[in-house]
C-alpha cells in the first residue's frame, strides 16, 4: 500500500529508436490495423487479455486490458491525438497495474524511409507516480515492445 511518504511524481523523456528491414507502409500497417498490432504489441504468453480493442483515427482510443499469469492486472488507454497517414503517431496514454495508476505519457512514433527499411523514432514524455513506476523501467518496457515489433515485421 502507498502511503502519503510515497507519494511524488517523477517527469522524463526518453528516446528509442529501432531500423526494420521492411518499408514504412508495412511498419505503419503493423500500428494502423488491429489485428497485426495484438500480434506484437503485448503479446506475451504470460498475459492473458480481457479487453484488446483500437479506434485507430484522431480521437480515437486504444485499451488493452488483462492479468499477468499469476500476477496482477495491467490496463493501458490510449487516445490518439495527431496521425499522419505512414509518417507520425502522437498518443496520450495511461497505465494501471492492480487498480494503481502509474504514470500518463505523451508517445510520438515517427517513421522514416532509409536504406533497406524504416527507421521508427519513438519519443516519450512521461509522468510517473509514487514508487510505482519509474521512466527507466519504462524505457526498458518500450524497447522491449519494439524488439517485438521487429520480431513481428521479420517472420
Amino acid at each position: 500500500m502507498t502511503t502519503l511518504t510515497d507519494r511524488f511524481t517523477q517527469h522524463a523523456t526518453f528516446v528509442v529508436e529501432r531500423t526494420y528491414p521492411v518499408p514504412v507502409e508495412r511498419v505503419w500497417a503493423a500500428h494502423a490495423d488491429n489485428a497485426q498490432r495484438v500480434q506484437w504489441f503485448g503479446a506475451e504468453d504470460s498475459f492473458v487479455a480481457t479487453e484488446d480493442t483500437q479506434d485507430f483515427r484522431v480521437g480515437g482510443r486504444t485499451v488493452n486490458d488483462g492479468r499477468w499469469h499469476d500476477g496482477p492486472t495491467s490496463r493501458y488507454v490510449s487516445t490518439y491525438t495527431d496521425i499522419v497517414e505512414n509518417r507520425r503517431i502522437v498518443n496520450t496514454y495511461d497505465m494501471w497495474v492492480d487498480g494503481e495508476h502509474l504514470s500518463t505519457s505523451i508517445a510520438t512514433t515517427e517513421l522514416e524511409p532509409v536504406d533497406g527499411g524504416t527507421r521508427l523514432t519513438y519519443t516519450e514524455q512521461g509522468v510517473y507516480f509514487d514508487v510505482l513506476d519509474h521512466a527507466p523501467q519504462r524505457e526498458q518496457g518500450c524497447a522491449g515492445i519494439l524488439d517485438a515489433l521487429g520480431a513481428f515485421l521479420t517472420r
